[in-house]
């Protein structure tokens, strides 16, 4: 996987200063357009503006476009992000939400209508499942979940007439199964839909292959500071506008603070995943030589069942590897309580290298046999690299590992001793 220059985005919002320029200058350059001569961007910290008479309040009022009217409808801060997210997608606009659950609901709920079918594979991060399993039945919205890395299995199981979204996620959570692009985004019919969020938009361009909207918790990496709660989509004029009205209704909108925060988490996001990529694909290879790891899940890896698809759609493999013990949730509950520099916590994409025990943690809500469908297993273990040096954590990683045989050895003579 190789950062290609020859994925010049379409033309930007704005003058079109940025044509031609490569995506990591892009992410410097993007969401200014309001800045004026500030370098750093501005905050809007209000909630409502004035308007000077009742023909200008009322334009504002239907102006998808209006970030100067009350910001639940637009803000200037939240504008320049997503200006910017959308020009690293190279598509036309974009809309910035609360989180990344309210992106995907949005489209979700802001989309379809009672009778309508959606098609989403299994391989899901658990937020976005229940959504489909629990929240649309409810509303008559019947889903088919496929395998998503299964060639024409999204395909197949759309029903003319009746598929209104098709949703893939790739890389997926936990497992970083890989989904291709230039299938989902092929599909005619339906709107097709992928959460981009492990990739960020240098790691890969769904619009490229097609795909209407683009979906991110830029929460992660693209806010990438662990200080910022947002979700954006990204897609046509079009989709947007009628994402917008469900929008202002739903009312689940970014915050100024946070669409200040993630704003600033572009202009560095080619750096750091550069880094979070360089550490991920040392720790993926150092993995793979440990006795007590059963499998080791990282695109970049030759290993990896969709490693070559992985090669072709994606800039940089990022910054996530995923692997199972041998041992099971003892194993799993001994390492994230074991490493020293890596933290335990539930997030990705910051500064700072975290696991996170999926079965127990993001994953908890599903029962066993989605666990098992979804390929999640008891001793299963989420990393997210981090800004540290490379070999201090793979030297943290490791050491825990070695560590770990002998805790479970010890908890497993422990309770054989409280049971005699």
């Amino acid at each position: 996987m190789t950062e290609r220059a020859d994925r010049a985005p379409a033309a930007p919002p704005g003058d079109g200063a940025l044509d031609g320029l490569h995506v990591q200058t892009r992410a410097i350059r993007a969401g200014r357009d309001d800045n004026q001569n500030a370098l750093a961007p501005i905050l809007w910290a209000t909630s409502t503006f004035t308007a000077d008479t009742v023909s200008e309040a009322h334009d504002m009022a239907v102006d998808t476009h209006s970030s100067r009217f009350y910001t639940r409808y637009g803000n200037p801060t939240v504008k320049a992000f997503e200006d910017a997210v959308a020009d690293l997608e190279g598509t036309e606009s974009a809309r910035a939400f609360a989180s990344g659950m309210g992106a995907l609901s949005a489209i979700v709920l802001g989309l379809c209508s009672s009778g309508d079918h959606i098609v989403a594979q299994r391989q899901l991060y658990a937020g976005t499942q229940l959504l489909l399993q629990t929240a649309c039945p409810r509303f008559g919205i019947d889903v088919t979940f496929v395998d998503g890395t299964e060639p024409g299995a999204f395909t197949g199981a759309v029903l003319p007439g009746r598929t209104v979204l098709v949703i893939a996620e790739t890389p997926a959570n936990p497992k970083l199964a890989v989904a291709d692009l230039a299938e989902v985004g092929a599909i005619a019919g339906p709107m097709t839909v992928v959460d981009s969020t492990f990739a960020t938009p240098l790691g890969q361009r769904p619009a490229d292959y097609g795909v209407d909207l683009v979906v991110h918790s830029a929460t992660k990496a693209i806010a990438g500071h662990n200080d910022a709660t947002i979700g954006v989509v990204a897609g046509s004029e079009e989709l947007l506008a009628w994402l917008w009205n469900y929008a202002v209704l739903h009312g689940a909108v970014a915050s100024p603070f946070d669409a200040l925060n993630a704003l600033r988490g572009i202009r560095t996001l080619a750096v750091r995943l550069r880094q979070q990529t360089e550490t991920a694909a040392a720790l993926a290879e150092a993995l793979e030589g440990q006795p007590t790891v059963e499998s080791v899940h990282y695109p970049g890896l030759a290993s990896h069942p969709q490693h070559e698809l992985a090669a072709r759609q994606m800039d940089l493999a990022g910054g996530l590897v995923t692997f199972d013990l041998a041992d099971g949730y003892e194993a799993g509950r001994a390492f994230v309580e074991e490493v020293r520099v890596v933290r335990l916590a539930t997030s990705l994409g910051g500064p700072e290298s975290i696991v996170t025990h999926p079965a127990s943690t993001t994953h908890v809500s599903l029962l066993p046999e989605e666990l098992e469908a979804a390929c999640i297993g008891q001793g299963t273990v989420r990393f997210s690299a981090g800004l540290e040096h490379t070999d201090d954590v793979v030297a943290d990683v490791t050491g825990a590992l070695d560590r770990v045989a002998g805790i479970v050895a010890a908890r497993s003579r422990a309770d054989r001793e409280c049971r005699e």
